[in-house]
């Protein structure tokens, strides 16, 4: 079984090319392709199925355990279903936990993502962020997936990420939650650091950046719709949200190498 290995700056995947849907991963499997020190090293794991005959992304975090969306992750995917031959360049829609999702996706160049509403949670609006014994409050977003939003003077406040920060009430997130340290820049753009679920530190986060977006609106007292300049460690994103708080990511994605896994299935 050949594998696929692909980032979005640098939020980094193996892909999995399975239109017949007749591979059955385990969390176990998962977890040996994604580890970095025996096995091929990525964030997460993206197994392109069909579902309606329509394209479908199974994705999984490198722990193993399922995930409703990732927006760097689709943009991958896309870029391979283009590069291979699979699908038209042009805008196409994948299907995901989450719900379908158009992009539009060049022959190169970046591409671009609805990733449907980025929402303010109505039972837990914030929610408390604690990191080595000091606190925040964050915005508690959700854009398929959810998202505690956290703004600090310095990225560094965060610490090393080695562990996932706590929150409170932990009753939010029962599924477990992705967590975002924001900077606002003196250029008005926004730098950021994440800590996804079922990974540890990333180096960018697609839905990250949606729910970023809405947060820093929200902090500002912006009114949509707005426009905004995102820099996680891996790059520059762009994320332009509509009247209706409708998501569109823009980005890059990259297949780099394609690699033998059969040794860990």
């Amino acid at each position: 079984m050949i594998g696929t290995y692909g980032h979005g700056t640098h939020n980094d995947f193996v892909l999995l090319f399975d239109p017949e849907n007749q591979l059955e991963i385990t969390p176990e499997q998962v977890k040996k392709i994604c580890n970095r020190q025996t096995g091929i090293g990525s964030d997460g794991l993206i197994r392109i199925g069909k579902l309606d005959g329509k394209w479908f992304m199974d994705y999984r975090n490198a722990d193993g355990s399922l995930a409703e969306m990732c927006g760097n992750g689709i943009r991958v995917m896309a870029r391979y279903l283009v590069e291979r031959g699979h699908q038209p360049e042009g805008i196409f829609g994948i299907n995901s936990r989450a719900g379908m999702r158009y992009l539009a996706v060049p022959a190169d160049d970046d591409i671009s993502v609805n990733m449907g509403h980025a929402v303010l949670d109505d039972e837990y609006p914030e929610v408390a962020v604690t990191v080595n014994g000091k606190s925040w409050p964050a915005f508690n977003i959700n854009v398929g997936n959810p998202h505690a939003v956290v703004f600090v003077d310095d990225l560094a406040e965060a610490g090393e990420l080695l562990v996932a920060p706590e929150v409170d009430p932990v009753e939010a997130y029962p599924e477990g939650v992705n967590v975002e340290f924001v900077q606002i820049l003196a250029n008005g753009e926004l730098a950021m650091r994440v800590h996804e679920r079922g990974v540890g530190e990333t180096q960018s986060c697609g839905t990250g950046t949606c729910a970023v977006a809405l947060a820093a609106t929200l902090k500002l007292g912006k009114k949509l719709p707005s426009h905004w300049v995102i820099n996680p460690p891996g790059g520059r994103l762009v994320v332009d949200t509509d009247g209706h708080n409708n998501a569109t990511l823009i980005g890059p994605a990259v297949l780099l190498e394609d690699r033998d896994v059969s040794q860990y299935l």
